[in-house]
C-alpha cells in the first residue's frame, strides 16, 4: 500500500480516489486512509496535500450530517472547565468566592454580565458564545 510509503500525489489519488462521502461506509473508508497516513513516521509534501484533501472531504460530510448541539451559558462553562482541566478555585478571580463558582457550575446561580465578560477574557472567546445561537444572530 502506497499510503505508508513516500508516495507521489498521483499515486495516492489512483490508489484511493477521493470522492464525496455519501454513506457511513464511505466515511469509514476515508477515515482508514487518513489513519494510515497519520501513522506514518514522516509524510512527504504530496502525502500532506493528499491528507488535507481527505480532511476537506471528511469536513464537508460532517458539516452535512453531524449536528453539533448549541451549548451556551453554564453548560458551555462546564465544558470549558473540563477541557481546560480547571479546578473551581481557579475561577475564584472571576466569581469572587469558591461557593459562587460552585453554585454557578451546579446551576443554582445564573451567570451575570460581569461573569460573562470576565469568562470571555479568561477563555479568550467572544462573550456572545455564552448566549443561545438565536441570540447571536
Amino acid at each position: 500500500m502506497l499510503i505508508t510509503e513516500r508516495a507521489k500525489y498521483l499515486d495516492l489519488l489512483n490508489e484511493f480516489p477521493p470522492r464525496p462521502i455519501k454513506s457511513n461506509n464511505d466515511f469509514i473508508a476515508v477515515q482508514k486512509v487518513i489513519d494510515a497516513l497519520l501513522d506514518a513516521e514522516q509524510l512527504s509534501t504530496d502525502q500532506q496535500e493528499y491528507l488535507n484533501l481527505l480532511g476537506i472531504i471528511i469536513s464537508e460530510y460532517e458539516d452535512k450530517t453531524v449536528e453539533i448541539p448549541d451549548i451556551y451559558g453554564i453548560e458551555l462553562l462546564n465544558v470549558l472547565v473540563e477541557e481546560w482541566e480547571l479546578k473551581q478555585k481557579e475561577l475564584v478571580p472571576i466569581f469572587k468566592t469558591e461557593s459562587i463558582v460552585s453554585a454557578v457550575l451546579n446551576g443554582h446561580r445564573q451567570l451575570t454580565v460581569e461573569h460573562i465578560q470576565k469568562l470571555a477574557e479568561f477563555f479568550h472567546v467572544s462573550p456572545a458564545v455564552f448566549f443561545p445561537s438565536s441570540d447571536r444572530v
